[in-house]
């Protein structure tokens, strides 16, 4: 199981993507609100101007002496205040020396825009500049205030609130990133870990690992259906692997007696042929009956160790047409009529001899269960060709259906194995196609071939191990 460290775990990358988002979305609402901060100072040194202003005209005469009118100054943060009606200067507090204006703001005309961006530029400002600002007093409308103000005090205002703001940015950034990362961590990441732990526990040692108990997940969300479908698939793969051990036992134990077997069916067989050479009429029905016993235990036998061989068979991939392969395949079942809709000129790439037994086995199956006539039809198309064998038998019992494709499922007919099906799925498969029951009742069987083209085939081995561990669905 791969290492999971905290920082590269899902809650982890989710909890760092919500304090983006929400430091972005702070980012979105600082810029406008510097702006505002930067207006709203702006307007306060205007109104505590025209406030010290006033003080001055309540002054005998409507002057102050200097040091009156340096304390006003200091006292509003300014170096001169001047009060301007339309056309008309009213009254002034003029500095103590001349003082050089480097830049001027009028709020009367300034847009948004310009204000934020001023804003943005004050906060990066290193240099303390004087500013001469101009705008209408909010004491009396019709007044203009003009004064000039050092740039610093300015800054150091906006850099104060653009703490503040990102402090508070960080604790709400903080606050919600924390709840997510920890309702993730207990709704998604320790399900989810405890699935991985399942599946990889169940990797290395699938027969003695149990499958995953869902009712220790807690809840019916998608993860515990999950759980439950892994659950599932954990305990069918784990009998289908103990039912093919022991399919690979008795396929080690056929292969290691088929030969003495096969020596002992050797003698019978030919003592079968002499019997029959016997001028007694009884003993030479006896000898057909034994001979003809003999050569099904030789079929079972072959069928057996083809069936049980390891891995797919050898192919040699050829274009062949596929109406004289079928006129071949007709033989395996000399009483079938066959009745082939499939055009001259139709050619399948696969392996010869191979594809030859995978129809014969069907044709064969088709007579043995009592079937006439079987239909055969073929259809080529971009993805590959279609075969279709339809016979007019009895149908196949309901008993056998599920496990149509499963070894040894015989359809109870006697003398059957129960292997003709099973090794023609694995041959299609080789060829990398497949072969399904379409349908069956009192009216017959139809089965579907599919041989993909040779564009779109697939390796053979790919998808064998499952598809040998699985029971097949028809």
């Amino acid at each position: 199981m791969r290492d999971m460290r905290p920082r590269r775990s899902l809650s982890a990358r989710l909890l760092w993507l919500t304090a983006a988002f929400v430091l972005l979305t702070e980012v979105m609402i600082f810029i406008p609100s510097v702006g505002r901060e930067r207006l709203d100072w702006l307007r306060n040194r205007i109104t505590e101007a025209h406030i010290a202003a006033l003080s001055v005209a309540a002054a005998p005469d409507g002057m102050v002496d200097a040091e009156t009118r340096d304390e006003l100054l200091r006292l509003t943060g300014t170096e001169a205040i001047r009060l301007t009606e339309p056309g008309r200067s009213i009254l002034a507090l003029e500095p103590k020396t001349a003082t050089p204006i480097e830049d001027s703001i009028d709020l009367e005309t300034e847009t948004w825009l310009e204000g934020v961006a001023d804003a943005l530029a004050t906060l990066v400002q290193q240099r303390d500049r004087l500013l001469l600002v101009s705008g209408v007093s909010p004491v009396r409308p019709g007044i203009e205030v003009q004064l000039v103000v050092h740039e610093r005090a300015l800054a150091k205002q906006l850099r104060a609130f653009a703490k503040t703001i990102a402090l508070m940015s960080l604790a709400i950034a903080a606050v919600p990133a924390l709840l997510v990362y920890l309702s993730l961590h207990w709704l998604l990441v320790r399900p989810m870990r405890r699935i991985t732990g399942s599946i990889a526990a169940f990797r290395a040692d699938p027969e003695r690992t149990p499958p995953i108990d869902p009712a220790t997940l807690h809840g019916r969300d998608e993860i515990a259906v999950a759980a439950d479908e892994l659950a599932s698939m954990q305990g069918e793969l784990r009998g289908a692997l103990w039912r093919n051990a022991r399919l690979a036992a008795l396929g080690t134990a056929v292969a290691k007696i088929s030969h003495d077997l096969r020596g002992m069916l050797t003698t019978a067989l030919l003592v079968a042929d002499r019997l029959a050479d016997s001028s007694d009429p009884s003993v030479r029905r006896a000898a057909t009956t034994l001979a003809g016993s003999v050569e099904r235990a030789n079929g079972l036998i072959r069928d057996t160790l083809d069936f049980v061989r390891e891995g797919p068979p050898p192919l040699t991939p050829t274009r062949i047409p596929l109406a004289q392969l079928l006129s071949e395949a007709a033989a395996a079942a000399p009483g079938l009529a066959i009745e082939a809709d499939v055009p001259p000129d139709l050619s399948v790439e696969a392996d010869r001899t191979q594809f030859l037994r995978v129809l014969a086995n069907l044709l064969r199956n088709a007579a043995d269960a009592g079937a006439r006539r079987v239909a055969v039809s073929a259809e080529a198309g971009a993805e590959g060709t279609a075969i279709l064998l339809a016979d007019d038998g009895p149908g196949l019992p309901e008993s056998i259906r599920a496990n149509l494709f499963r070894p040894f499922a015989s359809g109870g007919r006697r003398g059957g194995t129960g292997l003709g099906l099973a090794i023609v799925r694995d041959l299609m498969l080789a060829h990398g196609g497949d072969i399904t029951l379409v349908e069956t009742g009192p009216r017959g069987t139809s089965f579907r071939l599919f041989l993909p083209a040779s564009g779109t085939r697939a390796d053979p081995q790919e998808g064998g191990m499952v598809a040998a561990l699985l029971p097949r669905a028809v």
